[in-house]
């Protein structure tokens, strides 16, 4: 009976211990896989001075009634008001201007997901990557260098446009133009996933 309880409880352990070796292996390459990756927030995508120009707003701003035709992003540059050229915060919401030093560089970042291009199953490979739900749908678009253009021929299906993701991948300084809006970066995905805090 001893000789059966010690191969019993050899043949456990050691089943436990090849799944303590493999959770260990795959939780150190889920650790070096996010340290090849830089952490980037979204305003980090913003040229300092648009970033200086959002986070203080002209007076003007808070005068203007929601929902009025001068509610609408560039609303000054198309109705001619007097000084819409130099009026450094209406540029920055359609600004283009990037960061150069951020091209090809490996980045991780959050995001909503704006689908563009799906199958009859739902499958999406093309999307913008927004920085808040319901940019490009229920909102103006944020501007052009707080989107993310992808392409992601694997595909994938969302349950839902409220969930955010974690992607990781090659971040690219590439104007994308299309019938939603403009994005200022690509992003060549390597790893997708749910996100989590």
């Amino acid at each position: 009976m001893k000789v059966i309880i010690r191969a019993t409880v050899a043949r456990i352990g050691s089943k436990f211990f090849v799944t303590l070796l493999l959770s260990l292996f795959f939780l150190c390459c889920s650790a070096t896989q996010a340290a090849e990756f830089k952490m980037v927030e979204w305003t980090d995508l913003m040229p300092a001075e648009d970033l200086e120009a959002l986070l203080n707003p002209p007076e003007y701003i808070s005068e203007i009634e929601d929902g009025s035709p001068e509610d609408q992003i560039g609303s000054e540059l198309e109705f001619g008001l007097e000084g819409a050229e130099s009026d450094r915060y209406q540029q920055a919401l359609v600004s283009t201007k990037i960061r150069p030093e951020l091209d090809g560089l490996a980045i991780r970042i959050p995001g909503y997901i704006v689908p563009l291009e799906f199958d009859d199953e739902q499958v999406i490979t093309e999307f913008f990557l927004v920085p808040f739900f319901g940019a490009c749908i229920h909102v103006p678009p944020p501007p052009p260098n707080q989107i993310i253009h992808v392409k992601y021929p694997e595909g994938f299906t969302l349950d839902s446009l409220y969930d955010a993701f974690w992607l990781s991948g090659t971040l690219k300084t590439e104007l994308i133009q299309n019938d939603s809006a403009t994005a200022a970066y690509t992003l060549k995905v390597q790893h997708m996933e749910k996100y989590t805090d």
